[in-house]
């Protein structure tokens, strides 16, 4: 029996009375990374299958790291967030380097010590938080139930499937309900939306007031984003006093006024359709206290700029939180402009400007009058293959042409999305998508944009768009929340203009480069120099 075994070691936490028969914690893996695999016949750890080189003296199972014992024994415990009993304490030993769960008593000292530097040092390196702030932050939350959220929220956080903090969740959250202005980069499907949701619901549950005029503003780029961000609102404040407004074009305007009017607590819309409301219906904006601009470098770019700051002016000093998976230099001068007292505290998730490090991108050189032909190779290929796919091009007639071309050339169920199409048509080619009544949306930039696609296998970037953090944007589409992802390009001689900083991304990504663009004729003088002497040395 392994318990008789005294060579075999015993993980136990670090105030347990079993310490005879306990390593140091020098002794002890810290990380399931820093454990080897397991050898044929050698017991496997029950998390994650590495060597189980430790019992849990909770449990009796084979387990590799502290790590893996808490990850197990938080699965145990507290499968689920709970609403109605105590939440797990997390603890960081004294070398700083791992957590460990406790029983979670309230009345226990583990519960009523707050962290170190060091420790908290730990925690965002552990999770790659990266903070620049000139002011305090709030450290990370490793619970939901530990920023003093209203009850029935934390109940709709488990039931929306939140079982624990995503790394920006756990970050911005805290930050967001100390009423501090952010600029928060995550990669797409990291859990932005509800990062911002969460602190604004409970902000607005906590508020009485009256009359019940809005006290919330989120502004996004596009319509299905709007529509997108609503429905999660909906399903986070379920049960609370809370409404929202949702503000898009191509939906009746008297029926958006209606709705402002009865009282709200948040609008959720596009730029132009709210201020088309404010300057002709009288809108009271007069108790917004919080302004959140998703996508914000897409509202830098696409020249929503004015359109923002025409909103922002007419508000009273309100919270920003602005998000978006890049931030390019004039986002955060923007940023800084709109951030009460002019201090904006920075989030960044991994590294910042990346793209998605869980999809996998395959660049191809395809001259243009080919790449139909190499679009019907990939639809055609066993392996390549991976239904549902969005394919992005770079106009809206494309859209149509190629979605068409698709249907008669293939046998394929495919459809187009862009902004010409109604509202009504666009949500129907979304619903067809995620239902999987459809095997290909052909969209513009539109989708390229938060919107949650959750069952797309691939995402193909017919034309490449203007920007390398487009395309960041675009083959985000293919994983949402940590699912592994597939992306594949077509790049030519008209593309040349992005190739520097294209081989960058897909350097820091790991990616093979087409020796079609990796030559020093697209580099530039000075990315050329800096290769003859890195050769030279």
């Amino acid at each position: 029996m392994k318990n008789e075994n005294e060579d075999q070691k015993m993980l136990t936490a670090p105030d347990s009375v079993e310490t005879s028969v306990s390593p140091s914690a020098d002794d002890v893996k810290q990380y399931s990374s820093q454990q080897r695999e397991a050898l044929p016949g050698e017991p496997q750890c029950i998390q994650c299958g590495r060597y189980g080189e430790y019992i849990c003296n909770e449990t009796d199972d084979d387990i590799c790291s502290l790590e893996c014992k808490q990850n197990l024994l938080h699965k145990i415990k507290e499968p689920k967030i709970p609403t109605t009993l105590p939440l797990p304490s997390i603890r960081l030993p004294a070398n700083d380097e791992c957590f460990y769960v406790t029983d979670g008593n309230k009345n226990s000292k583990s519960e009523s010590q707050s962290l170190t530097t060091k420790q908290i040092e730990s925690i965002r390196l552990k999770f790659q938080i990266n903070v620049k702030t000139s002011t305090f932050i709030p450290p990370p939350m490793l619970s939901f139930s530990r920023c003093n959220l209203p009850q029935k929220l934390l109940q709709n956080i488990e039931s929306a499937g939140y079982e624990i903090p995503t790394p920006v969740q756990m970050q911005a959250i805290p930050a967001a309900l100390k009423g501090q202005s952010l600029l928060v980069s995550s990669e797409t499907g990291s859990g932005k939306t509800a990062s911002y949701l969460i602190p604004a619901i409970s902000f607005c549950s906590n508020f009485r007031k009256e009359p019940k005029n809005p006290l919330v503003i989120v502004l996004t780029p596009t319509r299905e984003l709007s529509i997108q961000v609503e429905q999660q609102a909906k399903i986070l404040a379920k049960g609370l006093p809370f409404k929202t407004a949702l503000v898009v074009g191509g939906d009746a305007m008297p029926r958006q006024i209606h709705r402002i009017q009865t009282g709200i607590e948040m609008i959720i819309g596009t730029p132009g359709r709210l201020i088309d409301l404010l300057t002709k219906h009288d809108v009271h904006l007069d108790m917004v206290s919080i302004l959140v601009i998703d996508e914000v470098d897409c509202m830098l770019q696409k020249g929503f700029r004015e359109q923002v700051m025409q909103i922002y002016i007419s508000l009273s000093q309100p919270q920003v939180l602005l998000y978006s998976a890049t931030i390019p230099s004039e986002v955060t001068k923007m940023a800084t402009s709109l951030a009460k007292e002019k201090t904006i505290n920075i989030i960044t998730i991994g590294k910042s400007n990346k793209p998605n490090e869980k999809v996998k991108q395959v660049v191809i050189w395809v001259e243009s009058k080919q790449k139909k032909k190499k679009l019907f190779e990939i639809f055609s290929s066993k392996v390549h293959y991976k239904p549902p796919v969005i394919v992005f091009v770079g106009s809206r007639v494309g859209a149509d042409m190629l979605s068409e071309a698709i249907s008669v050339t293939m046998g394929m169920k495919a459809m187009a999305i862009h902004g010409e199409k109604s509202m009504k048509e666009r949500r129907e080619v979304l619903r067809l998508l995620m239902v999987g009544e459809i095997e290909v949306v052909v969209a513009t930039g539109i989708l390229g944009r938060g919107i949650d696609v959750v069952n797309v296998g691939m995402v193909i970037v017919f034309d490449m768009p203007n920007s390398v953090e487009e395309y960041v944007h675009m083959i985000g589409r293919g994983s949402r929340m940590g699912e592994e992802g597939r992306s594949i390009v077509f790049v030519n001689e008209e593309d040349r203009k992005l190739f520097p900083e294209l081989v960058g991304v897909l350097r820091e990504s790991g990616a093979v480069i087409p020796r079609e663009i990796g030559g020093l004729r697209y580099l530039g003088d000075g990315n050329r120099e800096k290769r003859k002497r890195k050769v030279s040395w």
